[in-house]
């Protein structure tokens, strides 16, 4: 590729337990046994991310109620010729009433997304780890997802509101004027223009928001690196965003079909949110190992090449210690740590050829009588000079293994020095 992202490597946002690595099977394989063998977390970040949206949600319906409300007072059946009194002509009106009301419900729709802004840094980051962690979910993760990573949502969702907001604007205007009778010309041009616009900008603010939730960087460095990497790909980008967004396809399907619009809200409800979070994310990482992976994956190798110096050095520290305390315990003799009685002239009784019970008696005496000798020798003699000064030596050196080697200003453990 004839562009660089180098300045998202290192700055993953992730919380302590897990760090993201390139996946050994695929990225889609991956995501495909994540979900299901994990839809139990899939459906409970799910209903945290719909509890962030139900302010919005609550906006779509008190407008529909609004609507109707007006429907039912406006006399829509006047200049028909029958009846009294007489109602002035009602062109246009229809279409009045929704642009005045979508003025006012999309207006709150708006700044509903704030709120809405929440629960998709929150399932966004969770979706993100899931994939990662083969499995790994927790309402901590998520609410870390929503520290690190709302404003990073809260901005571009609010473009991308404002930019469909003046969507549905500009496309009432357009039915107004068709129903005055007027040149609709200019408003076809501009909602047809708004309409790309609005794709386009709500594509790049779902790459400012998977960028946003995946990487810690400063807004403008956000910007740029969500907009190489959307045109670095903008086939697959188009592809994975219609199809991230089945669920929204399958209920704008049931607005004509009654049926389909039951299992689409159904689907909303159980899995809808999460599974555009994580087809998305899914999707976004992939494009982010291309470029961003093998690179943390070095930096793995060099902290794992460290760990195991470390292990190394400190293995060979032990086994210094080890060999040390060896040679100390073989080094310590005990014909020379205390003193022992000498037999040359003590007569020692043996048994025979032949004995009787009487001269195994009599050796166990003489036995006996020997061991007193020895302790009584041992305990008489055992401050002589040359006993205590060879054992305060070996004493010392056992001190030196005793000790931690952090605090100690002793020397380094070693043979050499325990035998000097």
């Amino acid at each position: 590729m004839a562009f660089t992202v180098t300045n998202l490597e290192g700055n993953e946002l992730a919380d302590s337990d897990y760090v993201r690595t390139a996946s050994e099977r695929g990225r889609w394989g991956d995501t495909w046994s994540v979900f299901k063998s994990n839809f139990g977390k899939i459906v409970l970040n799910n209903l945290l991310v719909l509890m962030f949206f139900l302010p919005a949600v609550a906006v779509l319906i008190i407008r529909t109620l609004y609507i109707s409300g007006l429907g039912i007072q406006y006399p829509f059946n006047s200049n028909t010729g029958i009846g009294y009194p007489s109602y002035p002509g009602t062109q246009g009106l229809n279409e009045s009433i929704y642009l005045s009301a979508d003025l006012m419900f999309y207006g709150l729709l708006v700044a509903a997304g704030l709120i809405a802004s929440v629960g998709i840094a929150g399932g966004a980051y969770s979706m993100k780890k899931l994939v990662a962690t083969y499995g790994k979910f927790s309402v901590k993760s998520f609410f870390y997802g929503v520290k690190v990573g709302y404003l990073n949502v809260a901005a571009p969702l609010t473009v991308f509101m404002t930019f469909f907001f003046g969507c549905v604007i500009i496309g009432d205007w357009k039915d107004l004027a068709a129903a005055h009778g007027q040149s609709i010309g200019g408003a076809m041009t501009a909602y047809v223009f708004i309409i790309i616009a609005t794709i386009f900008i709500g594509i790049y603010c779902a790459w400012l928001i998977a960028t946003g939730v995946s990487y810690k960087l400063k807004f403008g460095q956000l910007l740029k690196n969500s907009f190489v990497l959307m045109a670095g790909s903008p086939i697959q980008t188009l592809f994975f965003s219609a199809f991230a967004l089945v669920p929204v396809w399958i209920l704008l399907i049931g607005i004509a079909v009654p049926v389909i619009k039951f299992i689409a809200y159904f689907l909303l409800l159980i899995f809808g949110f999460s599974f555009i979070l994580l087809v998305w994310m899914s999707y976004t990482q992939w494009v982010f190992d291309l470029y961003v992976t093998p690179n943390i994956k070095k930096v793995d190798e060099k902290a794992k090449t460290k760990k195991i110096q470390e292990k190394t050095a400190s293995e060979q520290a032990d086994d210094a210690k080890s060999i040390a305390g060896e040679l100390l315990a073989a080094g310590r003799s005990e014909l020379i740590c205390k003193p022992i009685l000498p037999i040359e002239e003590k007569q020692v009784k043996t048994l025979s050829a032949t004995f009787s019970r009487s001269d195994l008696n009599a050796v166990s005496e003489n036995r006996k009588k020997l061991g007193e000798e020895i302790s009584a020798y041992e305990k008489a003699h055992i401050n002589d000079p040359v006993y205590k000064e060879y054992n305060a030596l070996f004493a010392e050196r056992e001190k030196v293994l005793k000790t931690d080697g952090k605090k100690s200003k002793n020397k380094k453990i070693s043979s050499d020095n325990l035998l000097r």
